[in-house]
């Protein structure tokens, strides 16, 4: 049974072009919701079962996929928590975005062929998670690229969509060829692509012996070379696979495609920025967490990168009008979070942030096409206002998705409940940044430098959330009057599936905290994520039953130091959150940031009567400026890159190809032989003294030839 959850799915999407032609488009757009439907139900009684009930499973074998020598690749089902939990994110928010395309899409002639799309993601995504092994994962990877194309570009009769879809292939290239190259590098090294041989190796520091190689060595403190130098194995490995994830999760540098694939219809936003394609990155690294364990440096590259995009990304948002991109900087901001928390070693908040997020993300996403949709298409927030009276029910559910983002919750209620009182968001990304500054009391790279870019990031998002909400839904109407008096009807289609993410918005970070990073968190992971030194519980790899993932080496005096110093110092006087004392000031810092973004937000644009008036930022400055045109990356790259790019092709093309190749080659050939048929074409005159004259110059120059002796 357990394939099904990937394959109904994938039968959808073989299915609903068929159905459309054969039927209709509406029976293609309700066949594949069902089968999605359906896998979402099984997707949650595996969670409950393995997750909750920690009836661990074996994988399921499907068949041998390649057979080449010594290299085998199974293709395989995986069941353990961190596959169950994404599972449960795929198949939930992809049922609810194809329930909602069916009101949203109602006027599309291509139905059939967007959901068909549609599933293909899903099952994309969903055989990227049940991996077996990393050739698997990365049929599913480079799968979901392919799926992302086709949907940002599903408006293909669109320029702009087109580019969309190509920059994000293009761009998703260069972060897969080092994803390749780490696989590549992991063959090299463990002469195997299994996860389990893989991990098994690193986690008992197996001896191993390179590819070519005459002796080995213990793989913790391997080395091999590469591009001329000695490298760390572990922390080769651990770079390759993280430019990977960066491109996928659109991190800093390669982010630039996902702003841009706003150009698809909303729902695709919705399935690409809550449960698919980004979410593949993080995926990655905690799946690899064994890895990055023992590569410092790599996770400490992890962390680093992952603060900076939190950062940036949340400075980007603050200036944005396009409804769609303000969420999708958002996005790229949230993953900052995952990654520095997966880089610090909290792989179980990563987690659970990844799950919340899906809740929380979807919601903000379909409640924008909800508004897109009544305002005829409309995404500037500059011409929107007053909504709250057209769209009431929107309007709260956006509310509900504000409060879940920017972290709304009662952290002086930890101690009565035993848990986060608070919305998704508040559980999840606080705890990020409390396990972010444990890291940096333990001495962890970056530790203090992640929970300051969190901090700052969670005040901006809290201003750019709230600068939303007050735009869009508040203040006097600034849409033309025609538009407000007679806004799109918003099918129930789209409605209902609103409500449920609102629920799981509010509730899902209380009801699963105490499993993804409380107390619960090690038998909830059961060996799913390997922690040799962790700061929100013990995540133990267990083989026997007993932990197996020991606290040990420089972190592990760091550790008891930091354990000495929170009980004796002053300062460290706070909650027991986690199993560490956190000062009283670090618990209460994600709030006391969000509400700074929230007074900042209310006074700009809910005082004084006119939300469009400049603010700090005035149009025209150097920071404003510098902001708004998102630091100026796109510009850098089509400076560094692209115009070289295109002067070379056009040269290679023009000078090449067109003067050298084929002026030398086929085009120089078929000239000359045009240049003599002219010529001989001036022999043949039609006059017949011209001919005459021509035999008797003929004769003479024969008679001379013979007269002279040169017939001798």
């Amino acid at each position: 049974m357990e394939p099904f959850v990937v394959l109904l799915p994938l039968f959808g999407a073989l299915l609903a072009m068929p159905a459309g032609k054969l039927v209709s488009a509406r029976f293609a757009e309700l066949l594949t919701t069902a089968l999605v439907g359906l896998a979402a139900i099984y997707s949650w009684y595996l969670f409950i079962d393995i997750g909750l009930g920690h009836n661990a499973r074996d994988a399921a074998l499907l068949f041998t996929w390649i057979a080449s020598g010594n290299f085998v690749a199974e293709w395989a089902v995986r069941l353990d928590t961190m596959t169950a939990v994404m599972l449960v994110v795929v198949n939930t928010v992809s049922f609810l975005v194809h329930f909602y395309s069916i009101g949203y899409m109602h006027d599309d002639k291509s139905r059939p062929r967007f959901f068909a799309y549609l599933s293909l993601f899903t099952f994309a995504m969903l055989t990227l998670v049940t991996a077996d092994n990393f050739i698997q994962l990365f049929f599913g990877w480079e799968a979901v690229g392919l799926a992302s194309y086709l949907l940002i570009g599903f408006y293909h009769h669109k320029k702009s969509a087109n580019d969309a879809a190509i920059k994000a292939f293009v761009v998703n290239r260069v972060g897969d060829f080092g994803f390749a190259l780490g696989i590549m590098a992991i063959y090299f090294v463990f002469g195997s692509v299994e996860f389990d041989s893989v991990f098994d190796a690193i986690r008992t520091d197996a001896v191993v012996t390179p590819f070519a190689f005459s002796e080995g060595g213990n793989i913790r403190d391997l080395s091999i070379n590469f591009l001329g130098s000695n490298v760390h194995a572990l922390t080769l490995i651990g770079v390759l696979l993280f430019i990977g994830a960066m491109g996928k999760s659109a991190q800093f540098i390669l982010h630039t495609w996902l702003p841009d694939a706003m150009e698809g219809p909303t729902p695709v936003s919705a399935l690409i920025h809550a449960a698919t394609m980004v979410t593949a990155g993080v995926f990655l690294v905690c799946r690899c967490s064994v890895i990055y364990e023992y590569a410092p440096t790599a996770a400490a590259m992890v962390t680093f990168v992952g603060a900076s995009t939190a950062f940036f990304a949340a400075t980007v948002g603050l200036l944005q009008d396009d409804i769609k991109k303000v969420i999708a900087y958002s996005t790229c901001s949230q993953l900052g979070y995952m990654f520095f928390a997966a880089g610090l070693g909290a792989y179980g908040a990563a987690m659970f942030h990844l799950f919340t997020h899906a809740f929380f993300k979807a919601l903000l996403f379909l409640c924008a096409g909800s508004v897109i949709h009544a305002m005829h298409h409309e995404q500037d927030m500059k011409k929107y206002g007053g909504l709250r009276g057209v769209q009431p029910y929107t309007y709260v559910m956006m509310f509900i998705g504000t409060i879940a983002i920017t972290g709304v919750g009662f952290p002086f209620l930890y101690d009565i409940a035993g848990f986060p009182v608070g919305t998704a968001g508040f559980a999840s990304k606080d705890a990020i940044i409390e396990s972010a500054y444990a890291a940096g009391e333990a001495g962890r790279a970056f530790g203090f430098y992640a929970f300051g870019m969190g901090l700052i990031a969670a005040v901006m998002t809290s201003f750019y959330s709230w600068r939303l909400m007050f735009l869009t839904f508040h203040g006097k109407p600034r849409a033309p009057e025609e538009v407000m008096k007679h806004p799109h009807s918003v099918p129930d289609w789209m409605l209902a599936p609103l409500a449920v993410l609102a629920v799981g918005a509010l509730v899902a970070g209380m009801m699963f905290y105490p499993h993804f990073t409380g107390k619960k968190g090690d038998a909830f992971w059961d060996g799913a994520i390997y922690q040799s030194f962790g700061y929100e519980s013990s995540y133990a790899y267990k083989e026997t039953g007993d932990a197996d993932g020991a606290i040990s080496g420089d972190y592990a005096a760091a550790e008891e130091q930091y354990a000495d110093e929170a009980h004796a110092s002053d300062k460290a006087h706070g909650d027991d959150h986690g199993g560490h004392k956190l000062p009283t000031w670090v618990l209460y810092s994600p709030l006391v940031a969000m509400l700074i973004g929230l007074f900042g937000a209310w006074m700009h644009y809910m005082r004084g009567g006119d939300p469009l008036r400049p603010g700090l930022l005035k149009p025209g400055g150097v920071i404003h400026d510098f902001l708004k045109n998102k630091w100026y990356v796109d510009e850098v790259y089509r400076f560094l890159f692209l115009r070289p790019a295109q002067r070379l092709g056009r040269a290679l093309w023009k000078g090449g190809d067109g003067r050298i190749i084929d002026g030398l080659g086929p085009d120089g050939i078929s000239g000359l032989a045009g240049i003599g048929s002219r010529l001989i074409v001036k022999l043949q005159s039609g006059y017949i003294y011209h001919y005459a004259f021509a035999m008797l110059l003929g004769i003479a120059l024969i008679l001379f030839f013979v007269l002279t002796g040169g017939g001798q």
